[in-house]
């Protein structure tokens, strides 16, 4: 679980700076990376992107070498492996576990790695080997032992095989009824286990127990402080979300193409809609289209959303750094690109439409089509933490906003609204009220607006917002706003807070579940 727009030198860079101290040298962080990159084989493929989504990339293998390499710069001093052979071809499997060996007996780490079929030569790597069948323990103890424990039991190896091929074929009992006219004679799987369960029982692991005190003994960490401090965690984070952000291109770059289609769409069909009485409606609907159905496009980076959090959640787990960081990077790194996709359309569709001139009058408007996409992705990434799957994901965003626009005030007028539940508390909660409110308060105020028949009736902004908008006039639109960036930091302490509870509440729930099953 790799960030795919980044490099292999990159990805194990960052990782180096979230991981090691602050008072080590950036120098000497950066050859840590360099080493544990050769030392894996992948100097051939250093500036290569990972790939996946976005890109091709390096090969599955070389993906899982590069998630051995973040792991071991810290020089942890227990190490999980699942499957690191799988996808590689023999060679390529044991040069890769000979240098994890040569490390952990460098480093003094324990490593503890699921392999699947490891062949006689990365078999022998190993100190200790625990079999299991069906969940029991069928062996436990040195790898060396392994043999001659399946001898003394009547099981011994052949000649020329592979033992690890050996003990599964021997304790295998999965595919014992389609093998009945095999021509290859064995005991059933089920008489060995229990033999072999009854003689390891005997036999005791005392040896085993006192051989792993001694290795965690003589186990020393060679890094006091094994992590960065909170501001260069945060620091780094940000940096790599905005390379990830710059290079994918359906992240923000398609969207903001797309923005400027459609900001070109709202300005030529609401060409220089003028000030007569028939611009009023295309004043509030050309504002409550770009503030409500344009923004909602930020639905589109969802799937970069829960690639984010799987990222995070496997760093996370690794103890890399905290929920705090990632959300604060994320937030930060986020502002920048949000903020160009809405100057750059918002002043085509301004600009085009005609709307009340002014600088001021145009950096409003902009500040609110920022907020409220800040808004929507704050409100897909609390969804990302809750419902992780891709397709339920967009759904659930989508019936949110849904709910949300049509108690923004314009389908249905804030005083036609039913009161037990769309008028208190939705109305109140939605962001498309506030900024609809505000962008009308931009616009309207200050304008007059002539009778298109010539007969000299005017009728001012002020009357049009009081009356037929229904708009609040006893706060300025700038309070709006404010209540805009309010929500803002609302919904991403909401995001931290969902992912804090998630880190509490899953593990008890699967213990639970664990429990009782048993």
């Amino acid at each position: 679980m790799l960030m795919a727009t980044l490099t292999v030198t990159e990805a194990v860079g960052y990782s180096a700076q979230l991981q090691l101290p602050d008072s080590m040298p950036v120098a000497e962080k950066r050859a840590r990376a360099d080493r544990a990159i050769k030392q894996m084989g992948l100097a051939a493929v250093a500036d290569v992107r990972i790939g996946g989504r976005v890109c091709k990339g390096i090969s599955g293998g070389q993906r899982k070498r590069v998630s051995i390499c973040v792991e071991l710069l810290a020089s942890p001093a227990l190490l999980f492996l699942d499957e690191p052979t799988s996808g590689l071809d023999s060679a390529a499997s044991y040069h890769v576990m000979s240098r994890i060996a040569g490390l952990a007996r460098r480093d003094g780490m324990t490593v503890v790695a699921a392999v699947h079929q490891p062949s006689t030569e990365v078999f022998e790597l190993f100190h200790g080997l625990c079999l299991l069948a069906s969940g029991r323990t069928v062996y436990f103890g040195p790898a060396s032992d392994a043999i001659d424990f399946f001898d003394a039991n009547g099981f011994p190896c052949p000649l020329r095989r592979n033992p690890s091929d050996h003990f599964l074929r021997m304790i295998n009992k999965d595919f014992e009824e389609s093998e009945e006219g095999s021509t290859i004679v064995s005991p059933r799987a089920a008489e060995v286990i229990q033999t072999l369960m009854g003689s390891f029982i005997s036999r005791g692991s005392l040896r085993t127990e006192k051989e792993a005190r001694a290795t965690i003994k003589k186990g020393t960490s060679l890094i006091p402080q094994r992590q960065a401090t909170f501001l260069t965690k945060t620091f780094v984070l940000t940096k790599r979300s905005i390379v990830n952000m710059h290079r994918d291109t359906g992240y923000y770059w398609l969207r903001f193409v797309i923005y400027i289609a459609i900001c070109l769409s709202i300005g030529t069909i609401f060409f220089n809609i003028g000030s007569n009485f028939a611009s009023i409606q295309a004043r509030a609907s050309m504002l409550m289209f770009t503030s409500t159905l344009l923004t909602m496009m930020a639905i589109g980076g969802f799937p970069s959303f829960v690639e984010d959090m799987k990222i995070f959640r496997k760093e996370r787990m690794s103890g890399h750094y905290g929920a705090t960081e990632f959300v604060l990077s994320n937030t930060i790194s986020s502002i920048p690109y949000l903020g160009l996709i809405s100057i750059i359309p918002g002043a085509i569709a301004y600009y085009l439409t005609g709307l009340q001139r002014g600088i001021d009058h145009f950096i409003y408007f902009a500040a609110v089509l920022w907020a409220c996409t800040m808004l929507v992705e704050g409100l897909m990434m609390i969804v990302a933490a809750i419902v992780p799957d891709f397709l339920l994901g967009i759904i659930t965003g989508s019936g949110l906003q849904g709910v949300l626009m049509l108690n923004a005030g314009f389908f249905r007028l804030p005083s036609d609204l039913p009161k037990p539940l769309w008028k208190y508390p939705t109305y109140f909660i939605s962001y498309h009220k506030y900024a609809t409110q505000g962008l009308y308060k931009n616009e309207l105020l200050g304008l007059v607006f002539e009778d298109i028949g010539g007969g000299g009736i005017t009728i001012t902004g002020e009357y049009i917002l009081k009356n037929y908008l229904q708009v609040e006039l006893s706060y300025s639109k700038w309070v709006d706003l404010a209540i805009l960036v309010a929500m803002i930091i609302i919904y991403r302490v909401l995001f931290l807070v969902i992912i804090k509870i998630s880190e509490i509440v899953k593990p008890r729930m699967f213990h639970f579940l664990c429990a009782s099953k048993v």
